[in-house]
């Protein structure tokens, strides 16, 4: 087994894992878990960012910039939902 067919092992585990855990979550959990994935996708935006302006090759460069945007989406996107999901928890006023 080469390491192009170790990685695309470990990738096809981790999408079937991460399917069958989310799945098995109860609904009062998803926000602590949301907001776990969030600081997970933050720390991907510090590592894209650091790709992106290494100054290798023009190719790096572009899949930084791009890495940078989606990570940049999904923390965006999560805080959104993050904020929606707490709000169901506010006290109605009047």
């Amino acid at each position: 087994m080469n390491g192009a067919e170790y990685l695309l092992f470990i990738l096809m585990l981790s999408v079937f894992l991460g399917f069958e855990l989310i799945n098995k979550v109860p609904a009062t959990l998803h926000t602590p878990l949301m907001s776990g994935a969030n600081a997970i996708s933050g720390i991907t935006v510090v590592g894209a960012v650091a790709l992106a302006g290494n100054g290798q090759e023009d190719l790096a460069q572009w899949l930084g910039a791009g890495a940078v945007a989606l990570a940049s989406i999904n923390v965006v996107g999560g805080y959104m939902v993050t904020d929606r999901m707490l709000g169901f928890f506010k006290k109605k006023e009047g």
